[in-house]
């Protein structure tokens, strides 16, 4: 394959860094947020997660002048009306176990199972003085399973231990990563990217 141009991975968490760069394959010229001086965060005023998506892709390839890829992803509980949403990140909780916490005791009123979905949406953006700030790139994949009554496992990041995934019969929190990229929102939203960057780096020059 020619030499691809950089593409930046507009996140700064470890986790997710870790994730794309094992989904990226045919990208090896990968930077992220930590690679930039630190800039402002933009204000994630969307209503859903692609929106968030786009928003966050426009930002930072207007900042960085390099080809930008944004996720938003996050957690819906059905009995929540698809909370925390997109609202993950920040729900209440200073870690993830208080928000496990904050979580459980919204759940207690409701019978289980707690169905529920991982969401990631996707966004590639080419800066504007390349070309358009419309995106030439969007996606969004699930991941279907159910809230887990306790924390279970070390692995992954996020709500991972508290997200059961039946096929497995195990929190993501209780698999390794490739398990889990196997069949996760994240892994199915990126492996998508990737087949569509393979055919595309020439134009993303």
């Amino acid at each position: 394959m020619t030499a691809t141009p950089p593409l930046l991975i507009a996140t700064t968490n470890a986790g997710k860094i870790r994730e794309i760069r094992h989904l990226l394959v045919h990208w090896p010229s990968l930077r992220t947020l930590a690679d930039l001086p630190p800039t402002p965060e933009p204000e994630e005023t969307g209503a859903t997660f692609a929106e968030n998506a786009a928003l966050k892709a426009r930002y930072y390839a207007a900042y960085s002048g390099l080809v930008t890829v944004a996720e938003d992803s996050g957690l819906a509980i059905d009995v929540l009306g698809g909370a925390p949403g997109v609202h993950s990140a920040r729900y209440p909780g200073a870690t993830y176990p208080d928000k496990f916490r904050n979580l459980y005791a919204s759940l207690a009123p409701h019978p289980r199972p707690w169905t529920a979905r991982y969401v990631c949406a996707i966004a590639l953006v080419v800066p504007a003085s390349r070309g358009s700030e419309v995106p030439r790139f969007e996606c969004q994949a699930t991941v279907e399973g159910e809230i887990w009554p306790e924390p279970r496992g070390t692995h992954g990041f996020g709500y991972d231990p508290i997200f059961y995934y039946p096929d497995y019969g195990r929190t993501f929190g209780e698999v390794a990563d490739a398990e889990k990229l196997a069949v996760a929102h994240r892994g199915r939203a990126f492996r998508l990217l990737d087949e569509w960057l393979t055919t595309r780096a020439e134009s993303l020059r």
